[in-house]
C-alpha cells in the first residue's frame, strides 16, 4: 500500500468534493458529507493540524474509495 499524503481538514474535503461528495452539516469542527449514492463521512477540520493516516485511511474507508483514487 502506498504511504498516505498528508494533508489538512480542509484539503481532505477538497479532494472528496471533486469526488461528488457534498457537506451536509457542521457541527463545531466535524464536517459531515454525503456523496448522492448514500456514501457519508466525517471529516474534522482543525486549525493548523494535519489528519494522521490512521484517520485519513478510515475516511477513505467510510467514503468507499481506494487510496490511488483518492490520491488522483
Amino acid at each position: 500500500m502506498p504511504r498516505l499524503p498528508r494533508l489538512r481538514g480542509r484539503e481532505v474535503i477538497a479532494v472528496l468534493r471533486r469526488a461528488g461528495f457534498e457537506i451536509l452539516r457542521i457541527r463545531g469542527s466535524h464536517h459531515f458529507l454525503q456523496h448522492p449514492d448514500g456514501r457519508s463521512t466525517v471529516v474534522p477540520v482543525h486549525a493548523g493540524e494535519t489528519i494522521g493516516p490512521g484517520l485519513l485511511k478510515k475516511i477513505i474507508k467510510d467514503a468507499e474509495m481506494e487510496v490511488e483514487a483518492f490520491e488522483r
